[in-house]
């Protein structure tokens, strides 16, 4: 059985939320609209919308796809049993924070050769996934360039100045996953306010067989 280790006392985890919360702010502070209405008119103006993502990214996509969904919009999760076939007309939207990652990409080329168009939200500017995408976000999440001070063991464990399993800054790449929630959240509500949606019309979509 594993224990914790108790050399150091573990400092308030608000002071590891704040410190995400300033990186993740620093993030949104990079973001340039120009991909952002690039991304958000992809969506205005396909038939169709499919989201992937493998892992951790994999739950925002299906996020995404279910706030579009109570927007009134069609959309679907590749890989679903109840998935249809992807047309010309339709937009895929990948969540990769590597731009590498195998069964995401192979969607991402599926994508292409039927000719519809392809959305990347990443945080790595370079990669296989974008030099196929028509349409980029970059959420800045190089991890490198968090500022934690050394004064304690788990910050330095977070920085990955200690041996762990953990990336600087977040743990196994939080720090993507998080930004692209909140950023799938906030076109969310950038598109309540262009469709002028109310809250009954949205309501009224939510599940009510769980």
């Amino acid at each position: 059985m594993s224990s914790l280790s108790t050399v150091e006392p573990c400092i308030p985890l608000m002071d590891i939320m704040s410190m995400m919360i300033s990186r993740i702010g620093e993030i949104a502070a990079t973001l340039e609209q120009e991909q952002v209405d690039c991304f958000i008119n992809a969506i205005a103006g396909a038939d169709r919308i499919f989201v992937i993502g493998a892992g951790r990214s994999g739950f925002v996509a299906k996020s995404f796809a279910m706030r579009l969904m109570h927007l009134g919009l069609t959309s679907f999760v590749v890989g679903e049993t109840v998935t249809p076939s992807f047309h010309s007309n339709d937009v895929l939207i990948a969540f990769s924070g590597s731009g590498k990652t195998k069964s995401v990409r192979e969607a991402c080329e599926t994508t292409r050769q039927i000719g519809g168009q392809f959305c990347l939200i990443t945080g790595t500017r370079v990669s296989p996934m974008a030099e196929l995408a028509d349409c980029i976000v970059l959420l800045n999440t190089e991890e490198e360039s968090c500022q934690v001070g050394p004064d304690h063991f788990d910050l330095r464990q977070l920085r990955g100045e200690h041996r762990s399993i953990s990336a600087p800054c977040t743990p196994l790449g939080t720090l993507f996953e998080t930004s692209a929630m909140i950023f799938a959240d906030s076109v969310i509500s950038a598109l309540i306010e262009m469709k002028h949606c109310s809250i009954e019309e949205i309501m009224h979509r939510y599940a009510n067989m769980q």
